[in-house]
């Protein structure tokens, strides 16, 4: 039968006597030949499985180096050689595994972004290569002997991590799958800020993270990237100063879109820095002009408060000096009082004194004085 070449194949042979003139042992007796050369010598049924009508199986693994295998029964002694069955196998080395560091940030990103049920990613990322996990890109390195991560994002034929409705946060520990190139995360609705250890994956060259939810700023580190070449951030809530070593990255080729971002500032494209307050500064500036207004509205009522008092508690003092005292308030100042005795008049230069502090320029004082006996008054 045809094989490929160079493989090794595990043989499974299965006898059983049933030929009823057969009675005992070495009635029958043969060799097996594979390829040419004996594996199996002097193979007698009976005697080797025991009795008749018992099965017996002989396994054997050998080493073919062309593109043929042959089985070959070759009687020694009795009666011609009989088999009842055969199975060929191929044996397949075990395929090698994926780094385990890599494995386990791959966990950390799966759960952190909530991925769909129907992503899987179960199992070994790479292993077989025919089915390896949604989005994910995989190469050998052969240094380590195992398989690394390279690649995040969209291939033909395979279901890539963009425009997917991912959400949650970028954790820290994607920066274990130091093997990145290739980063497309883009059109989801992933939230929190750009972890500052993406700038430790040496050998990223693009970075997709358009059209989603990221707020917070640019961490500087993303400029030490000295193979990034395109940078996607567009269309998100980042704010503050583009780093300056990723400014001027496209005068260099590089193709970086930063547009979308109110907050962003600092490039050409985008707002200057300088006289431009972020929205938390604004709001902090709106929040303490309002606490300000408060706090003048409340000391200016404890002051007219204690004018007031002030001006209840002299009030009161005077009528203690005076059988009558009234006195009203309005654009004026108007007093009216009455005495009966002498020492009441003597009173009078002390009680306008204590009214002083009521009078002003833009109100005047009116003063009444009237005898108890009489209803004309002898001053007005």
């Amino acid at each position: 039968m045809d094989v490929d070449p160079n493989k090794n194949y595990s043989i499974w042979l299965h006898f059983a006597e049933i030929d009823a003139s057969i009675t005992g042992e070495q009635e029958r007796v043969f060799d097996i030949l594979i390829n040419g050369n004996i594996v199996f010598k002097n193979v007698d049924i009976v005697r080797m499985a025991g009795e008749r009508y018992t099965a017996l199986v002989l396994n054997t693994t050998v080493a073919v180096s062309g593109k043929t295998l042959t089985i070959s029964l070759q009687p020694t002694q009795g009666m011609h050689a009989i088999i009842s069955a055969f199975e060929i196998f191929e044996i397949i080395s075990a395929e090698m595994t994926t780094s385990s560091d890599e494995v386990s940030a791959l966990q950390t990103l799966k759960s952190s972004l909530g991925l769909p049920l129907r992503f899987g990613w179960n199992g070994d990322p790479c292993v077989p290569q025919q089915h390896p996990w949604s989005g994910v890109d995989c190469q050998f390195d052969k240094t380590k002997g195992k398989w690394v991560i390279d690649g995040l994002l969209l291939f033909v034929n395979v279901q890539g991590l963009d425009n997917q409705g991912l959400k949650g946060l970028l954790p820290s520990d994607i920066s274990k799958l130091r093997h990145l190139q290739n980063i497309n995360l883009s059109g989801n609705s992933i939230g929190g800020t750009i972890p500052s250890s993406l700038g430790t994956i040496a050998g990223l060259e693009i970075l997709d993270l358009s059209f989603n939810q990221l707020n917070g700023s640019i961490p500087d580190s993303l400029g030490q990237l000295k193979s990034l070449q395109i940078l996607n951030l567009n269309e998100n809530f980042l704010s503050g100063s583009v780093p300056a070593n990723l400014g001027g990255r496209p005068l260099h080729r590089a193709s970086f879109n930063f547009t979308g971002n109110a907050g962003l500032c600092g490039i050409p494209g985008l707002p200057s820095c300088g006289p431009h307050l972020s929205i938390a500064a604004k709001i902090g500036i709106a929040f303490g002009s309002l606490i300000g207004l408060l706090l003048m509205v409340v000391l200016a009522a404890c002051w007219w408060k204690r004018r007031r008092t002030s001006f209840a508690l002299r009030k009161s003092q005077l009528q203690g000096k005076l059988h009558m005292l009234k006195l009203k308030l309005g654009p004026t100042l108007r007093v009216t009082f009455r005495w009966a005795s002498i020492t009441d008049r003597m009173n009078i230069l002390e009680i306008l004194l204590k009214l002083r502090p009521f009078c002003s320029p833009n109100k005047p004082l009116y003063l009444s004085i009237h005898r108890q006996s009489r209803s004309r008054p002898l001053i007005d």
